[in-house]
Formats: C-alpha cells, sequence, structure tokens
C-alpha cells in the first residue's frame, strides 16, 4: 500500500515527461498515453480511497521530511481529481486534434494532475509547498501554449499566482516556527495575533488557487486565451478542489479555528465580496467563456463564505459546494468546448438556436445551469441551502449577499442558455452535435449533478460530514431536503425573480444578449461597469501602474544622478578651474598672501581641535 502511494504521483508525471519528448509525427501515441495515464491514476485513487496510512522519509533536516498521508479527506480530493483527469482526458483526445503543441498540452495536462496529487497527498509543508510551485510552472506552460494573446495571460497568471505564493512560504516559516514542526497532522495553533497573521498568510495562497478576489482577474483572461480544456481542468476543478482542500485544512486542522475569531470574519467578507463583484462581471459578458469564467470566480466565494462561518451546516456546506462547483463547472466548460468546436466561435452574437442542432450539448448545459444557479433537485441547491443556513446563523448581511449572487447567477445562465441554444439561428450554418467522446464526459457529469442533488445523501454521508468528523457536527445530519423551509422559500422566489428580470429584460431589449443591459446601463452602476471592463478596477493592472509609476520615479532618479556627475560636476570644475585660473597673476605679493592666509586657517583650525 506505501508503494500504491507514490504512483498519483510519478506515473502522471513520468508519462507527462515521455509525452514532451514524443515525435510530433505520432499525435495519437501522445493521446493515449494521456487516457492510459488518467485511466490508471484513477484505478489507483479508487484503491486507496478507504486507506489510513502515511509515509515518511528523513530528508533535507530542519523539519523537511517527505511525509506523505492518505486520509479520508485527501482520499476523497485524489478520487475526484482523479475522475475529472480521465473524463477531460478523454475530452481532449476529440477537442484537441489540429491544434498545436500537443505535445506540450498532454505533457503540462499530466503534469498539472500529478503535481495536484502531490500537494493533497503532502503531510509536510515544505513538501507541499515544493508540488504547489510546481502547479505554477505548468500553469504558465498550459496557458502560453494557446493562442496568439496566451503569452500575455500565461505571464499576467504567473505574476499573480507567485506574488500569493511568496505568501505561503512566509506563512510557512511563521507556522514551522510557531509548532515547532512542519508535519501538518501535528499541528494545531490557537489563533492569537502571531498565529492569525500565519492563518491569513497561509489563507490567502488558499483562496488564490481557489480564484477568489483579489487574485481572480488572470482567469477570464485565460478563458479567451487558453486551450479550452485547460479551463474545465484547472479553474473550474483542480484549482478549486486543491484551494478550498487547503483552506479547509488550516481552518480544521492546522488552527484552531471557530466562530468568534477575527479570521472568521475576514474569511466570510471576502467570500461575500466575491460572489457579489465576480458575479455582477458575468452578468453583462457577451462570451461564453469568458461568463463561464467569472462564474467560477463568483461561486468560490459561497465555498469561502461557507467554511468561513465556522458553523457545522456552513462548513459542509462550503464543502459540499466544493464538489459541487467542480462538477457543473468542468461540465460547463466542457459544453462551450462543443460549441467552440462546432460552431467555431463562443462570441454570443454569433450563436443562437443550438439547443436543436446540439440537443445532448442542451440538455447537459441545462442541467449544470440549474445547479449552478440553485435550482432544486440539482446538487447546487442542496449546497447553497446549507451555506444560506450558515451565513444567517452568523449575520443577516452575509445571507443576503449570498442570495443576491445566487439571483445574479440564474440571470446570467438565462442569458447564456437563451442566447446560445434557444432563438433565431446565428451566424453559424450546419452546426452539428459533438463527438461521441466528448458527449461521454459531459454526459457523465450532468448525470453525477443530478444524483448528488436527489440522493444527497450519498455525498454527505460518504464525502463530506466524515471530514469535520462527530464532534464538529455536533450530532447534525445535513443529508436530505433542508430543514428551515423558510430560506428554502425565500430561494424559490429568488429564482422565480430571475426569471421574471429575464422575460423583461428580453421584451424590453428585444435580445437575450441585452436581456441584463436594464442593469449593466442603470445609473451609478454604469460608470462602475464601464471603469471595470476597461480594466480600472483589476488588482494586476494597479499593481502594474503603481510598478509602471515606480520605474519611472526610478528613471528620472537615475536620470538625475547622472546629470549631477556628467554635467553639473563638470561644470563645477570649469568654473572653479577658470576662477583659479584668473587668479594666478603671476604676483609673487598675491601668493604670499595667500599662505599667510592659509597659515592663520591652519593654527585656528589646531587651536578650535585641541
Amino acid at each position: 500500500m506505501t508503494k500504491l502511494l507514490f504512483l498519483p504521483i510519478l506515473i502522471p508525471v513520468a508519462v507527462g515527461l515521455l509525452a514532451l519528448v514524443m515525435p510530433k509525427k505520432v499525435r495519437i501515441v501522445s493521446e493515449l498515453l494521456c487516457l492510459l495515464a488518467a485511466a490508471v491514476n484513477f484505478f489507483v485513487a479508487i484503491m486507496l480511497f478507504k486507506s489510513n496510512f502515511s509515509f515518511l522519509l528523513p530528508w533535507a533536516g530542519f523539519g523537511i521530511e517527505f511525509s506523505l498521508r492518505i486520509y479520508h479527506f485527501s482520499a476523497f480530493i485524489l478520487l475526484a481529481t482523479a475522475g475529472f483527469g480521465l473524463l477531460i482526458a478523454l475530452y481532449s483526445s476529440v477537442f484537441m486534434r489540429g491544434k498545436p503543441f500537443l505535445n506540450q498540452f498532454y505533457a503540462y495536462f499530466l503534469l498539472t494532475l500529478g503535481f495536484t496529487n502531490g500537494a493533497v497527498l503532502a503531510d509536510n509543508l515544505a513538501i507541499m509547498l515544493f508540488f504547489w510551485e510546481a502547479l505554477l510552472l505548468v500553469l504558465f506552460g498550459m496557458i502560453a501554449i494557446g493562442n496568439k494573446d496566451a503569452f500575455k495571460s500565461a505571464t499576467k497568471a504567473f505574476i499573480i499566482v507567485g506574488i500569493t505564493d511568496l505568501c505561503m512560504m512566509i506563512g510557512i516559516i511563521l507556522t514551522g516556527h510557531l509548532a515547532g514542526t512542519l508535519a501538518m497532522s501535528k499541528i494545531n495553533l490557537p489563533l492569537d495575533l502571531i498565529g492569525s497573521i500565519a492563518f491569513i498568510l497561509l489563507m490567502i495562497v488558499a483562496i488564490s488557487k481557489a480564484g477568489a478576489m483579489p487574485f481572480h482577474s488572470w482567469i477570464p483572461d485565460a478563458a479567451i486565451s487558453a486551450p479550452l480544456p485547460f479551463m474545465a481542468l484547472v479553474p473550474a476543478a483542480f484549482e478549486k478542489l486543491l484551494g478550498i482542500y487547503f483552506l479547509a485544512r488550516i481552518s480544521l486542522d492546522l488552527f484552531k479555528f471557530h466562530a468568534a475569531c477575527g479570521v472568521s470574519m475576514v474569511l466570510m467578507i471576502v467570500g461575500a465580496l466575491t460572489i457579489l463583484l465576480a458575479v455582477m462581471m458575468a452578468l453583462v459578458q457577451k462570451n461564453y467563456k469568458r461568463l463561464l469564467s467569472y462564474h467560477a470566480i463568483s461561486q468560490v466565494g459561497y465555498m469561502i463564505l461557507g467554511i468561513g462561518t465556522a458553523v457545522p451546516a456552513g462548513i459542509v456546506g462550503g464543502l459540499f459546494h466544493m464538489i459541487n462547483h467542480a462538477l457543473y463547472k468542468s461540465c460547463l466548460f466542457l459544453t462551450g468546448g462543443s460549441v467552440e468546436k462546432q460552431s467555431g466561435s463562443t462570441n454570443l452574437e454569433d450563436l443562437g438556436g443550438l439547443g436543436a442542432k446540439m440537443p445532448v450539448t442542451f440538455i447537459c448545459f441545462i442541467i449544470t445551469a440549474a445547479s449552478i444557479s440553485g435550482v432544486p433537485p440539482f446538487n447546487g441547491f442542496f449546497s447553497k441551502e446549507l451555506v444560506y443556513d450558515g451565513a444567517m446563523e452568523r449575520g443577516t448581511i452575509f445571507y443576503i449577499a449570498a442570495v443576491a449572487g445566487s439571483f445574479l447567477t440564474a440571470a446570467s445562465f438565462l442569458k447564456l442558455g437563451h442566447a446560445a441554444f434557444l432563438g433565431k439561428p446565428g451566424k453559424k450554418i450546419g452546426v452539428k452535435e459533438a463527438h461521441p467522446a466528448m458527449l461521454v464526459p459531459m454526459i457523465a457529469i450532468a448525470s453525477l449533478c443530478v444524483i448528488f442533488g436527489v440522493f444527497n445523501f450519498l455525498p454527505l454521508n460518504y464525502l463530506i460530514q466524515p471530514i469535520l468528523g462527530e464532534a464538529r457536527l455536533e450530532g447534525h445530519n445535513f443529508s436530505g431536503f433542508p430543514t428551515n423551509m423558510t430560506i428554502v422559500v425565500v430561494s424559490l422566489i429568488v429564482l422565480l425573480g430571475a426569471l421574471v428580470n429575464h422575460i423583461l429584460g428580453v421584451k424590453l431589449k428585444g435580445s437575450a444578449i441585452k436581456a441584463t443591459d436594464h442593469i449593466r446601463y442603470a445609473p451609478v452602476l454604469s460608470g462602475i461597469y464601464d471603469k471595470a471592463e476597461k480594466g480600472f478596477f483589476d488588482p494586476y493592472n494597479i499593481g502594474m501602474g503603481i510598478a509602471d509609476l515606480f520605474s519611472k520615479i526610478a528613471s528620472w532618479c537615475d536620470k538625475a544622478i547622472n546629470w549631477v556627475y556628467d554635467n553639473l560636476t563638470v561644470a563645477l570644475v570649469f568654473a572653479c578651474t577658470n576662477q583659479i585660473r584668473r587668479w594666478h597673476t603671476g604676483n609673487y605679493a598675491t601668493y604670499l598672501a595667500w599662505s599667510l592666509v592659509g597659515l592663520v586657517l591652519v593654527v585656528v583650525f589646531l587651536m578650535w581641535s585641541v
């Protein structure tokens, strides 16, 4: 069993490196290697699912040990990443045909899978940091092989994620110093002042990996620039699973996290703001993939808010929403990929009437769009209700923010579905249903969205609630239909309101694409949206602006120093030289007077210094 623990890391990494050096002419070999490695990885994850053991090898000293651990939580995440990896590998085998850089894509695909597994299994913070930083490199590579603007997007992602990873390094050093160990299973620190600082540093990198604000702005750019399977694999699935996994670990294990601590409020505020601000941007997008990317950001807010409540219902809801989001958002990106593959575009102006031409894709879209919107009986409804319950327990304002986010989410997906799949056919003609290898992953994931909703006791009782344990659950079992019917009724009213809003918006503007324009161009909001769409509020642009200003100031200082040395000093030397030359008249009486004055000054200086 100990040997099995290394396989989820070694197999994807080794095969990924092999795929990287395969000749371009044998494209099919890279595809088969990727599918085979993903299938074997999935099989190993199944075998390890109910395991509970560790591997420890002393390594570099200073508390850095090569330590891996498989237990319920890490086994659950390992199984989830393996499942998504296999399905998206199958999807990619068709979607990526004819695309450039295939070897690099499959290599980065498998390396991402292997390094993610390593980060999940790591039981030493330093080892986890190693895999975490390795993911940064393949993140850059996987984005960079996209379209002509991909390198710029990849650089942006690298800088944003890299800066937050610096926080992880500092947080690990501080946490290790406070705990006297880097072994994650042995750390349980109080949230005093220094402990809270360490928590926030680690929290930053966790929510950054999950895609929360303000570390989000590379995701919409990558949605346009990177190969589409990347979006389904990384921002939609792996990064949510890994980021929320680490956030849950530091909240439930590494620190004594509770509702009365200050960092709980910080998490809830970050979660609420992420929900609202990101969904407001999703609402006005007119590109299929870019709209989905903002929802990938917004939905992580529910996970952070749920965990931040520090109450059983909220934490269970946040973790349940983590796996639910990975399901429906990866499937939504796959539907977007099918639309792009078959029609050649994801701009909503070019689409329309695809529901009749791509019925299976349309049905998968309906299921997953209903899931993310919180429509019963799909999985997203049940996880959101738990987050609502936890938020209501901690403060009405957080509950209102979460419900408002649901209204805007439903409104934007009504717009997307209507514009792309219903109405008049768009500019693209001759569109037909996607390849079966692309449909199978979508059908499988959409089916899980139904199963995890109707039979929610399966994920809740066997996957989610065991993570907390009986003590933290406080005797509650959150499976089944929500018990707080008031919250359920409010949720249904909100969804109905979103439907009415869409119908009125279409009648008002005469177009599904413009169904939310009355919000976009509302007083006050119009000016804010104008600035937001120009990147005025983008933290990356703000940071680059500050860096540009600093570089200009530094350039001015450099030029000023050069002017002092190259111009002012030379001018002063010439002026002094010319003056001294004029004073040298050849008159001995003048020289004698200078000598006497100098002698007097020397004597005065000596007397004063004594």
